[in-house]
């Protein structure tokens, strides 16, 4: 009996899956905190002493966007995504699993594209040495965690996919 039909092969796809998802829920909550933490530091320093972290704005908008980048594949793994279900009311079970297959097609293809945009959009960034403002922090570094992110989430829209099918079959 080989490992796919034994089982093996969902099982591990479980394992790693889990291990991604504490890894970028552990980070997501480290982003958070920092965030949290700037934000009282600034406050403080602002009103109490009339004197701001420097950079503390650029900070902020990097530590967002970094923990929506962090937040998308966790988001696409649990199907936690906005759904338009169009076709619950087909009584047809061959033309559900059908929109059902062409809405996944459809998801991990835009995902997939994204991905390879802000992958160009990154190099371009870095290739033209484009930094932040004050703090010079470089943008393409950006570009990249959100290209790996969407790249994770066509992974996890994949898997995501396939256990919906697995499971309606």
């Amino acid at each position: 009996m080989s490992a796919e039909s034994n089982g093996q092969a969902p099982r591990r796809i479980d394992t790693i899956q889990r291990g991604a998802g504490f890894l970028l829920g552990l980070a997501c909550l480290c982003v958070l905190a920092g965030l949290i933490g700037l934000t009282c530091v600034d406050v403080v320093a602002r009103y109490a002493f009339n004197s701001p972290v420097n950079g503390a704005y650029e900070l902020t908008e990097l530590l967002l966007a970094t923990l929506i980048f962090l937040a998308l594949p966790l988001t696409t793994a649990a199907g936690e995504h906005i759904e338009v279900e169009l076709l619950d009311g087909l009584k047809s079970a061959l033309l559900k699993r059908l929109g059902t297959l062409v809405a996944a097609v459809c998801t991990v293809g835009v995902l997939a594209l994204i991905a390879f945009k802000l992958f160009e959009h990154a190099e371009k960034m870095d290739r033209r040495g484009q930094v932040t403002d004050s703090l010079q922090i470089p943008l393409s570094l950006i570009g990249w965690l959100g290209a790996a992110s969407f790249a994770l989430s066509a992974i996890a829209a994949i898997v995501f996919a396939a256990r919906r099918f697995r499971e309606k079959a």
